[in-house]
């Protein structure tokens, strides 16, 4: 006879949330439309109006939340000279996992001439989440990019904080198909302890990651100068044809305070969710 974990441990794994979008973008006349759309499971893209030359798209998770074994895979194409920007219909929240880590898989490919704007509200992990990400993005040297994330370890407001769990993020950035960018993140076991590390975050509950392609110096410089106003830890750097900013702070507002005045030195236009 099987026990009652056993029977808990299998309703459990029966109903995890399965979700899938795929879509691709095009230009036709300078303006940026749908092309062939593909959503399955829990996950739905949709697209407010259109807006000029560009398109912009939300997501949503129609179950309320990502959980341990938890499947979801975002599978974008930007075809040449079209303009998306993407965002979410909330922040998203990653539940506590007996068991399997949640899988999120997101694959973007951008055209020559193409610009795509991933900015999606932030990713709260709650205590005890598992979750592994990967990004795969695949850019024309002629394409442009703004990738950014905002991971959050816990519930400032309702004093919460991630104290044990597993947060695994892959990101890979090949640009006419060549390797510039590899990296992988990797938190798991006491992550408050690690968090508390100087060399890690400080203290700090809130990391971010702006990626900007193409992206250099002079980019970084215009950056830098608006620190005196930063209210977290802010990094900037270039290489190989891109540029990179890191955040840290105590809490997700500062941090999407940051991430906003450094967006705006990009000259990039945030979704309306962002400013709600």
């Amino acid at each position: 006879m099987r026990s009652d974990v056993s029977v808990t441990s299998g309703v459990f794994e029966a109903n995890r949330a399965r979700g899938a979008v795929r879509f691709d973008v095009h230009a036709r006349d300078g303006v940026t439309r749908r092309g062939v759309l593909h959503e399955s499971g829990s996950l739905r893209v949709r697209f407010p109006s259109p807006e000029g030359e560009g398109l912009s798209g939300v997501f949503v998770n129609t179950a309320g939340g990502v959980a341990g074994g938890d499947s979801f895979d975002i599978d974008i194409a930007a075809g040449q000279d079209s303009r998306l920007t993407l965002t979410t219909a909330a922040a998203e929240k990653v539940y506590r996992a007996p068991g399997a880590a949640a899988q999120l898989s997101i694959a973007l490919k951008v055209a020559a001439g193409a610009h795509l704007s991933w900015l999606p509200q932030e990713t709260i992990l709650f205590d005890r989440a598992k979750v592994h990400r990967r990004f795969d993005i695949a850019l024309d040297e002629a394409a442009s990019l703004l990738l950014c994330e905002i991971v959050v370890f816990g519930r400032a407001a309702m004093g919460e904080r991630m104290e044990q769990g597993e947060f695994v993020d892959r990101w890979r950035l090949r640009r006419s198909g060549k390797l510039v960018f590899a990296e992988t993140i990797r938190l798991d076991g006491d992550i408050g302890v690690k968090l508390a590390r100087s060399a890690v975050t400080k203290g700090g509950a809130a990391i971010g990651t702006a990626l900007i392609v193409p992206g250099d110096e002079s980019l970084v410089e215009r950056i830098r100068e608006a620190s005196d106003s930063f209210a977290g830890e802010v990094g900037i750097s270039a290489w190989n044809g891109f540029a990179m900013a890191r955040f840290c702070a105590q809490d997700a507002a500062r941090l999407r305070a940051d991430m906003m005045a450094v967006l705006a030195r990009t000259g990039a236009a945030l979704p309306r969710l962002w400013l709600n």
